[in-house]
């Protein structure tokens, strides 16, 4: 077989030597896991997703199909997580936003206590069988300070000095 050499192009290729590199953000709702999904799977007698934000384990929870199967402790946590995140009265419910956006509020607060990124996860672990890896709860409490001071340049030069300090305290109550 004879290798056939493409026709020369007529006008020259154009090169870029820039790159424009995008950082894709992930939610810190996409990277908090289910403890022992495997085992829960098994009393469940279905799969689930090892993802506690993900659409079918959120099904499961909000429908509280099967939770019956479930030992007592973990029943109580699955209720706890249930109620504590998946309560809303939107049309949507559980794929409005709310529960997403309360674990956040959630994982704030406990930044706020004084708790850094390991005893965070030890503390959502206890609370609801739910954990995340350290790094990850560190670069969203990084995001989030950043976030901040975003807001409070912004309010600095709007002139909103009550705002820009409201924004101070929240940014160093994460920084600590």
């Amino acid at each position: 077989m004879r290798c056939t050499l493409r026709p020369q192009r007529s006008r020259p290729r154009r090169f870029s030597g820039v790159r424009s590199y995008t950082r894709q953000r992930v939610a810190i709702t996409d990277k908090i896991y289910v403890k022992n999904h495997q085992q829960l799977s098994s009393q469940l007698e279905t799969n689930i997703p090892k993802g506690a934000f993900k659409g079918a384990t959120l099904d499961m929870l909000f429908q509280g199909d099967g939770l019956e199967k479930l030992d007592d402790a973990t029943q109580e946590r699955v209720l706890d997580f249930s109620s504590d995140f998946l309560d809303c009265s939107c049309d949507n419910n559980p794929y409005c936003g709310c529960p997403e956006r309360k674990f956040v509020r959630y994982l704030l607060e406990l930044r706020a206590e004084g708790l850094g990124p390991d005893a965070i996860v030890d503390v959502m672990t206890d609370d609801y069988m739910v954990y995340a890896y350290p790094g990850d709860i560190l670069s969203f409490l990084d995001d989030a300070v950043r976030t901040l001071e975003a807001a409070e340049g912004l309010a600095r030069v709007d002139g909103e000095s009550e705002k820009r300090d409201e924004i101070r305290r929240a940014k160093q109550d994460l920084a600590r």
